[in-house]
């Protein structure tokens, strides 16, 4: 049977708990920035003018709209134009999201207004224990505001499934209508009506109130969890997610089952890596490249918007460290992109949908994707040297490239290839993504940080022995 090793164990351990206490992206930040404040990096802000301070052997990060993170180290020898040596993920997964406006009631039952985000399996979403988390906006003691991280860690709210008795044929055909059949449900009007809520839904409520727009019962739990009050409250990001906890599994505990693998998995490893190596005796000895995570919004939904991978983070971060245009081109020809995201493993009951030649499996090694339409930004260059780097670390690799008869996802790796960075995608195997809990392999964390840290270690040396242009 297989067996998990120390090392793989612990590195999926430290995920899990990573993972249960991400819900959100925002939280996937907050988490990522206090890991990188552990291992001695600095929080810089965009506002300010801090390419002029930068100091060999630095460690720095900055965030933007708290769901976007970026991350990078100084070799000791750096000079303006010198390569990045990047690895790019991102945090946001397929949810369910809470309208402006949401109070809903029907037959008695308090319903919360909600929209899809991403592509999810949504009937994964039935009759699971789901709560609330992300951000809001409140006034502070001194009158000024302030985002606050939410997560209420208890059941709030339940998508039921219609009773077999009352639709015959749901396991032959299960369709619903996703604006009218995929309404949570919050409580019973009844329980409510002797209970005291502010309602503020009044003639003479400010533009910044919201008290109209959602039921009193969900502020006050909001309020609640805030030390705040309902009337302090005044916009909010709310995600739904699933209160049950990921876990390792299976008979070796060779799987983790768990929510938001994808794309949780790549971006924990990526802060895993480079917080690792920047702690580590070889940070001060080596030389080359400037080394660089970034974590990424948005990605599920096109990466369009200010804090996804066609936003201005990674363009603006070559051109502070690199000012000039001579500098800047040298510094994106020396660079190189390993482009992050979870891929698809063979599946045991449903093998057709893998192509005969690529096949991935899960604790296999790092997945190298590969697309002729330019999907996936790997070509021979970029793959050689992922396995290169992968060798160095006594790892294995294993190679994906989809049907002629199926459509081909995508990742921010062709996006950010657009800026001349060489690119290359990989990922780990996964089963059921996109559903509210996948399936992953509890070897792979550890393989990707061994990737991700050989690339920091190794690619400026492995850079000089290349010969293409």
């Amino acid at each position: 049977m297989l067996q998990v090793s120390q090392s793989s164990s612990e590195a999926a351990r430290r995920f899990i708990a990573f993972v249960n206490a991400s819900p959100t992206p925002f939280h996937a930040v907050h988490n990522a920035s206090a890991r990188l404040e552990a291992s001695g990096f600095k929080k810089i802000r965009e506002a300010d003018d801090w390419e002029k301070t930068l100091q060999p052997r630095g460690k720095y990060y900055f965030t933007r709209n708290q769901s976007s993170l970026v991350a990078f180290t100084i070799p000791p020898n750096w000079k303006q134009g010198a390569g990045l040596s990047i690895v790019a993920t991102h945090v946001d997964s397929p949810n369910l999201r809470v309208r402006p406006i949401s109070k809903r009631e029907k037959i008695g039952y308090l319903q919360v207004g909600v929209e899809t985000y991403g592509g999810g399996i949504w009937h994964s979403w039935f009759d699971r224990d789901l709560s609330l988390a992300g951000r809001v906006m409140v006034t502070q003691q001194d009158g000024t505001f302030q985002s606050k991280l939410i997560k209420v860690d208890r059941p709030l709210l339940r998508i039921p499934t219609l009773a077999i008795h009352l639709d015959r044929n749901v396991n032959d055909n299960l369709k619903f209508n996703q604006e009218t059949e995929f309404v949570p449900i919050l409580g019973l009007v009844a329980d409510t009506l002797n209970k005291t809520f502010k309602d503020d839904k009044v003639s003479n409520a400010t533009a910044t109130s919201i008290q109209g727009n959602h039921h009193p019962a969900l502020l006050s739990v909001i309020a609640d969890e805030l030390s705040v009050s309902p009337e302090e409250i005044h916009d909010f990001e709310l995600h739904l997610y699933d209160t049950q906890p990921s876990v390792l599994g299976g008979v070796n505990n060779e799987f983790m089952f768990s929510p938001r693998m994808d794309n949780q998995v790549c971006s924990f490893c990526a802060v895993d890596a480079i917080s690792t190596y920047a702690s580590s005796s070889n940070f001060n000895l080596l030389e080359g490249n400037v080394n660089c995570i970034a974590l990424f919004n948005h990605e599920e939904i096109g990466s369009v918007s200010t804090s996804g991978a066609e936003s201005s983070l990674i363009p603006s971060l070559l051109q502070r460290l690199s000012p000039t245009p001579a500098l800047h081109s040298q510094s994106v020809a020396r660079s190189f992109l390993v482009s992050a995201d979870m891929g698809h493993a063979i599946h045991p009951n449903f093998t057709s949908k893998h192509e005969d030649n690529h096949q991935p499996t899960m604790n296999g090694g790092i997945v190298i994707k590969t697309n002729a339409k330019q999907k996936y930004a790997s070509d021979a260059i970029g793959s050689f040297v992922v396995k290169k780097l992968v060798e160095r670390k006594g790892g294995k690799v294993q190679e994906y490239e989809v049907r002629n008869d199926m459509a081909c996802g995508s990742t921010v790796g062709p996006m950010l290839s657009k800026l001349g960075l060489r690119t290359v995608d990989v990922g780990n195997a996964m089963l059921s993504m996109h559903s509210i809990r996948e399936t992953a392999g509890s070897h792979d964390v550890q393989n990707a940080i061994d990737l991700f840290t050989s690339l920091f270690e190794g690619f400026a040396e492995l850079d000089k022995t290349l010969i293409v242009d």
